[in-house]
């Protein structure tokens, strides 16, 4: 068994809490984040063991289908995600720097996951529809290649989705960003 991570996004704030609880009451996972997001959404973000990440998971798609917007579930996924995530990496250098945003909370960690796998690339946030009205985005850095490499990846994973907003990738971003964003 390894180490998992997993998402419910919900249209309404009751059908995701109560996702949310069922979530834990019935399998051994712990929550990463679980709160309302931009326009009155609801996101549950778990992690666990392969097997109890993907039985939480199905198990609040199956209940609460209707209400459903979006879910995944990643076994192995890559370490940084997790403080990327909530806010806690640390990254001294920008080179070059890539951002993609999709229409929902779902699809940028998957994005995020596929990117950091595909290049020497570093994140620095996944912003997961946090006043953005439901959009979400992931910044990254690493030398230009190799960020491009990653962009286009998490692109190609999206796409098929549909979620898909934008992407852009800024070699050697001004100063004046760059601390701005760290």
């Amino acid at each position: 068994m390894s180490k998992a991570i997993g998402m419910i996004e919900y249209k309404t704030v009751s059908s995701g809490i109560t996702a949310t609880d069922m979530m834990v009451k019935t399998s051994d996972v712990d929550i990463i984040e679980a709160q309302t997001v931009c326009p009155g959404k609801y996101i549950s973000i778990i992690t666990g063991e392969l097997s109890a990440v993907r039985a939480a998971v199905d198990n609040a798609k199956n209940t609460f289908d209707m209400q459903l917007i979006d879910s995944f579930v990643l076994g192995n996924p890559d370490e940084s995600i997790f403080p990327a995530i909530i806010g806690t990496t640390s990254v001294e250098d920008i080179n070059a720097l890539g951002v993609i945003e999709t229409f929902d909370a779902a699809q940028i960690i998957v994005a995020a996951d596929n990117a950091v796998k595909t290049s020497e690339v570093k994140l620095i946030e996944i912003r997961v529809a946090r006043g953005m009205c439901g959009k979400s985005y992931c910044m990254l850095t690493g030398e230009v290649a190799a960020v491009q490499a990653a962009i286009d990846r998490a692109k190609d994973v999206i796409m098929p989705s549909g979620m898909l907003l934008d992407s852009t990738v800024i070699a050697r971003p001004d100063k004046k960003l760059i601390d701005k964003i760290l």
